[in-house]
């Protein structure tokens, strides 16, 4: 059973890191008529909504003490509220390309807090394949001519504050997912994006006398397109995707699937936005699937995990 569970949080993984790979390509289509703070209170509007028609599809009603809800308000503050209000203002004093070089550091933050705060043990070969992960996400950046610099230093602050945001709610979720439902999880975070994010934006229009124009990118059928994925698939399936897979999934081993994502973005483009696909671009991609599958072969004490059966593991079903 066990295995069988491991398996498929795996499987939810890479489909958590596909649908946010692709996300990028959306969140571009919608920018292009609406402005970041609006496309993010629209955003997790239909996140909320689709999680509440969720709900009662599955007929099931909130099942939270106030300890509980407690417990769930510094996840959501972490993810989405911090972790996008961060990137939205970071992307303003830097370039996509360097927050893409600062992000690919998600899975050793998110290491070191799990390692600090969870107690998880990783050995010297998943610290190595981690680092080849974030180095193959560096190497695409760097190869395409990119350089941190120090005039956008404020951006990278936010951008690295941002990266630090998702590795605790990483890090918070494996915890709070052993104890919480995933559909109760997933609720409450839709919920305070929804009202944070919106409350921001009404503020902004309030504040420019715009109110009236609050709706006005739900005219164009490519803004609809775009906020159906980001707010249904990448907000509310993508949640409870990740949330399932840090259920059984280590948060360190988690984490290295945000760099995948970065590969699925690269294929997006390419496809789609007919972008160039150089050489880099493979090499990266090669050195972050290498570093991925050696990271979830790669056992706490440094060998490779093996499909016999322990000694333990031929006790425990006797």
């Amino acid at each position: 059973m066990q295995s069988r569970q491991t398996k498929l949080a795996y499987t939810a993984a890479i489909f958590n890191a596909l649908i946010i790979g692709f996300s990028f390509l959306f969140v571009k289509l919608a920018l292009q008529v609406s402005q970041p703070l609006d496309t993010l209170a629209h955003r997790f509007t239909i996140a909320f909504i689709a999680t509440a028609i969720l709900m009662v599809i599955k007929r099931r009603s909130i099942q939270l003490d106030f300890r509980s809800l407690l417990t769930l308000i510094p996840l959501a503050l972490f993810y989405p509220f911090l972790f996008f209000v961060l990137q939205t203002f970071g992307l303003v004093y830097t370039t996509s390309s360097e927050a893409g070089i600062v992000n690919a550091l998600v899975p050793i933050f998110t290491m070191l807090l799990a390692t600090v705060f969870l107690k998880e043990r990783s050995s010297l070969l998943q610290k190595l394949f981690t680092v080849l992960t974030v180095a193959g996400v560096v190497f695409i950046f760097v190869m395409k001519g990119v350089q941190l610099n120090l005039s956008s230093s404020l951006g990278i602050v936010l951008i690295l504050l941002s990266a630090l945001s998702f590795s605790s709610y990483s890090v918070l979720a494996r915890k709070i997912t052993q104890k919480i439902h995933l559909l109760d999880i997933t609720f409450v975070m839709s919920l305070i994006g929804a009202l944070s994010f919106n409350g921001i934006s009404v503020i902004r229009h309030g504040l420019q006398g715009s109110m009236n124009h609050y709706f006005d990118a739900f005219t164009a059928p490519t803004f609809v397109m775009s906020i159906l994925y980001l707010g249904v698939l990448s907000s509310l399936i993508t949640s409870l995707l990740a949330n399932y897979a840090l259920k059984y999934m280590e948060a360190s081993k988690m984490s290295i699937f945000s760099n995948v994502g970065t590969i699925f973005t690269i294929i997006g483009g390419a496809i789609f936005l007919k972008e160039q696909l150089a050489y880099y671009h493979i090499i990266g991609a090669v050195m972050v699937l290498i570093g991925v599958v050696g990271v979830s072969l790669t056992k706490p004490g440094g060998s490779f995990s093996k499909s016999r059966k322990t000694r333990q593991d031929l006790v425990s079903t006797k």
